[in-house]
């Protein structure tokens, strides 16, 4: 697909449209149960960010938002305490 046209598509995407986009990348698989192939995948969540960033959808409700004030991190999103050591 050409830049141009999936510039268009992203003009074209209504909230619900946006909202099943997600909900496909999420499961991995169309409403009628088809999984979603890489390329699909790929092009479904360029899609999400692209609306995404054209809809100034705020920050900590974009798709890959990291919440670095929750558990393990201080105000700044710094970690604090003790740390995990991963052993194999």
């Amino acid at each position: 697909m050409s830049d141009m046209n999936f510039e268009r598509m992203i003009e074209q995407l209504t909230p619900q449209m946006y909202e099943g986009l997600k909900r496909g990348v999420e499961l991995g698989k169309w409403p009628d149960g088809h999984a979603l192939s890489a390329e699909q995948r790929e092009l479904c969540l360029e899609a999400i960010l692209r609306f995404e960033a054209k809809h100034d959808v705020a920050p900590e409700q974009r798709t890959g938002h990291i919440d670095h004030h929750g558990c393990g991190s201080d105000k700044h999103g710094e970690a604090k305490g003790d740390t995990i050591k991963w052993v194999n």
